[in-house]
């Protein structure tokens, strides 16, 4: 699967069309230094796999540069965005050759990017957008989140209208951090979505702060208020697996038409026990390995890159979850 996830993530490399400029040569073989891969927080799966995408990238450019060291960092929470900040900050102080980064908040990381910028450390950003200016960073590699929160919003109407024969009734958004560029765009496009094409009510938006047990009394006590919901959505790995720890403790699996996000093992059981019926999964390894690759190309060699790279998402149900297309993405 390994060999396959990376003959995928090198075939979406190609596509970014990557060309040199101006007069930097390419890195002699002994070059060194390190690319600091700065993520919301290492204590979910999610990040544990963008870490295995980056040290797969570290092994493969070993083999141009054997002392370059590929770190891996993220704060306790990700909410706690100084914390974060720090570890950008340190990053800069010890003077690193690229940072790829996940930001926890859309605007609080500006000025740490622009101090990396302006000490002439290149920024990819991956998974959650920045505001601000956009030449503060190299390249932004993420899902297209609007996209992928407009499919979640398609999977539960079509799964309400399938349940119900109709497309009204009451659901809820269980989301994670607010003011995370990801959860702007998936969230956002989720409920607009929901109110373009559907008569569904949403009733309540909570936010778990990615926090899987507060995800999971916050669903409990959402389904005790609500014993007529119809549907709900868990907008992360950690608030999608409490969000299904509590249906299944209220033993309302298949009768609630339950969405999730991101793929880990625990999400894939809850598809194939019913108690979800889908879940958009992204390709968090490719975050992780393309993100050093691109780094490395910037820092290292002076290439030119796109402004932006889907990485891509893909709808997870029980039709699909054992097929070679979802393996590869889950995790």
């Amino acid at each position: 699967m390994k060999e396959l996830r990376l003959f995928l993530a090198i075939a979406v490399l190609a596509s970014l069309a990557i060309s040199a400029f101006g007069a930097p040569a390419p890195a002699p073989v002994e070059a060194g230094g390190e690319i600091a891969v700065i993520v919301k927080t290492g204590n979910s799966s999610f990040w544990q796999n963008v870490q295995t995408g980056a040290m797969d990238a570290q092994k493969e450019l070993r083999a141009k540069s054997p002392k370059l060291s590929v770190t891996f960092l993220g704060a306790q929470s990700e909410s706690n965005v100084n914390e974060q900040i720090n570890i950008v900050e340190s990053a800069i102080d010890r003077g690193v050759k690229a940072i790829v980064l996940a930001p926890s908040d859309v605007t609080a990381l500006v000025p740490a990017v622009k101090k990396a910028k302006d000490a002439g450390i290149p920024v990819i950003i991956i998974d959650s957008a920045l505001s601000g200016d956009e030449n503060n960073y190299v390249t932004f590699l993420a899902t297209d989140n609007k996209a992928a929160g407009e499919a979640c919003a398609k999977a539960l109407i079509e799964g309400v209208k399938k349940a119900t024969g109709k497309d009204t009734g009451k659901i809820a958004v269980m989301s994670y951090v607010a003011g995370v560029g990801s959860e702007i765009g998936r969230v956002g496009g989720f409920k607009d979505y929901i109110a373009k094409n559907s008569k569904l009510q949403i009733v309540t938006t909570q936010y778990s702060n990615a926090d899987m047990p507060t995800a999971l009394n916050q669903t409990t006590s959402v389904l005790d208020a609500n014993p007529d919901l119809v549907g709900i959505f868990g907008a992360n790995e950690p608030t999608a697996i409490g969000m299904g720890r509590a249906i299944a403790q209220a033993k309302l699996g298949g009768k609630i038409v339950a969405i999730g996000f991101d793929g880990n093992s625990a999400l894939a059981g809850f598809i194939k026990d019913g108690t979800l019926q889908a879940i958009a999964v992204q390709s968090s390894y490719n975050m992780g390995f393309l993100g050093v690759k691109t780094a490395y190309d910037v820092a290292y060699n002076g290439a030119k890159v796109d402004k932006y790279l889907d990485t891509g998402f893909l709808m997870v149900t029980k039709d699909n979850v054992d097929s070679t297309e979802a393996k590869n993405v889950l995790y």
